[in-house]
């Protein structure tokens, strides 16, 4: 794993909002990553829906209906696959978006893989921790490329450097791609960036950092393993997001979110840390 961070690099994505990390993995790494992703997908079949929810859960809308045709969304695999924690729970990965950012320490927040099926829907440009249950400029996310990411079949696009301007307004994934330009229409004249990347290769990117994914204009399939990290000693904004139904309204805003069962710290530069 190319986990070696330059100063460069750091500086890069301070000031741009994100970084592709060439080769990232190794060809026999990229092998264990697709291997466990697909088991923990399919052993998810049937128990949830297309946005990670238990069925049960599932309120069926319009918005929903779209999300669904965008991509097959599986989340916070860690929590009941052995091979995925693992590979979730690396302190190198811990230590890589710790550097990027600059904090002490890093809890997982989610991981998500995102399977964009043959001939999917684009991804909206949305924000990331704009909908999650704690507010961090340092927030960060790792989109690793299990296939080719091409511009053919649904890379990121990036707004370089808009993250710096960003609110916690958030506009969510939805039919019309452009949404979240209505929230900051000083953004409507930057120029977007394509991320493709090779297997292999992964991207880092800010929670408030603009983002979106073409349409998969092929027929064949584009996986992506995610994960999205929150500094250690942040606290509850009020928002449910991933957070479990008991644990979430066991919280009051301004509670520290460190519990380990649920965002577990997976580097620190002095606590103990899962994975350690």
């Amino acid at each position: 794993m190319n986990t070696d961070l330059t100063k460069e690099q750091i500086n890069f994505y301070q000031e741009n909002g994100y970084i592709i990390i060439e080769d990232f993995l190794a060809p026999e790494e990229l092998e264990n990553w697709r291997r466990n992703v697909d088991d923990a997908v399919a052993q998810r079949a049937g128990r949830v829906t297309a946005d990670g929810m238990l069925a049960s859960e599932r309120i069926i809308d319009e918005e929903s209906a779209y999300f669904d045709k965008v991509f097959v969304h599986r989340q916070n695999l860690w929590i009941d696959h052995e091979g995925m924690r693992e590979l979730m729970w690396d302190p190198r990965l811990g230590k890589m978006v710790s550097d990027l950012t600059g904090v002490d320490g890093m809890r997982i927040w989610h991981d998500q893989a995102l399977v964009k099926q043959p001939w999917a829907n684009p991804t909206g440009w949305h924000l990331d921790n704009a909908s999650w249950s704690y507010s961090s400029h340092d927030a960060i996310t790792i989109w690793v490329a299990l296939d080719a990411a091409t511009r053919d079949n649904g890379c990121l696009y990036f707004l370089p450097g808009a993250h710096k301007t960003a609110t916690f307004e958030h506009a969510g994934i939805g039919p019309n791609i452009s949404d979240l330009f209505e929230l900051y229409p000083e953004w409507a004249e930057l120029q977007s960036v394509a991320a493709p990347m090779k297997a292999g290769s992964c991207s880092f990117h800010n929670g408030l950092m603009p983002h979106g994914a073409a349409a998969n204009m092929t027929p064949g399939t584009r996986r992506a393993m995610t994960c999205g990290y929150m500094p250690d000693g942040c606290t509850f904004n009020g928002k449910q997001s991933a957070l479990p139904q008991a644990y979430f309204e066991s919280l009051e805003i301004g509670d520290v979110l460190d519990d380990d069962s649920i965002n577990p710290l997976i580097w620190h530069k002095t606590k103990p840390y899962v994975g350690a």
